[in-house]
């Protein structure tokens, strides 16, 4: 099985949360939004309730209140404070959600979607969007990863986000790469400015 790779073009990933957006379609939207937002493993946004993200008994969106779940894989409690962008894309949700159902929700079995659907949606919009290497699930966890590491994010932080044992794993999984070290080395600039 080929490894998935983040998608490091900024303007393939806001294609990406575009795609269903423009579509219309809001579930899958709301799939890929907390993806890209949250690093959270595909397993884990599947288990996510309509309660997790909206606060029925004030009918609203929970802003400034942080997410909290026991991630699947590492039995560790999360807290994830939710972006403006999937708050956004949670608010053209609203009048879909119901208390006490998955947030991505098959309507034909009232359950999650399957880990297999998210695949298809993740592949659907990253071929539309023309993506040429290899994409799944995963790769919007180390898109996450990539861009907040690109953007001058802590490695310290992002093993801790992760729970990676050590940067190298953490440097590894997100796909930093022999190009993105050359960046480093031919954009340095040590010249002093005149202008006073």
């Amino acid at each position: 099985m080929a490894l998935t790779e983040p998608i490091r073009d900024p303007r393939q990933v806001q294609a990406f949360l575009a795609y269903y957006r423009n579509k219309g379609h809001l579930r899958n939207q709301v799939l890929v939004t907390v993806a890209l937002h949250t690093a959270l493993r595909i397993s884990d946004i599947l288990r996510l309730k309509c309660e997790d993200v909206y606060d029925f008994a004030n009918c609203r969106i929970r802003k400034s209140i942080t997410l909290t779940l026991t991630e699947k894989k590492t039995g560790k409690n999360k807290i994830i404070a939710l972006h403006k962008n999937i708050i956004k894309a949670l608010e053209s949700y609203y009048p879909q959600a119901k208390q006490g159902e998955a947030l991505i929700i098959n309507l034909s079995t009232g359950k999650s979607i399957s880990r297999v659907h998210a695949y298809r949606l993740i592949s659907e919009a990253a071929d539309a969007i023309g993506v040429i290497h290899k994409v799944g699930c995963h790769s919007l966890r180390k898109t996450f990863g990539y861009h907040s590491w690109s953007g001058g994010m802590s490695p310290v932080i992002l093993m801790e986000i992760y729970n990676h044992s050590s940067y190298a794993i953490t440097k590894r999984y997100i796909g930093v790469s022999q190009d993105d070290q050359n960046a480093v080395y031919l954009g340095i600039n040590y010249t002093v400015s005149n202008s006073r």
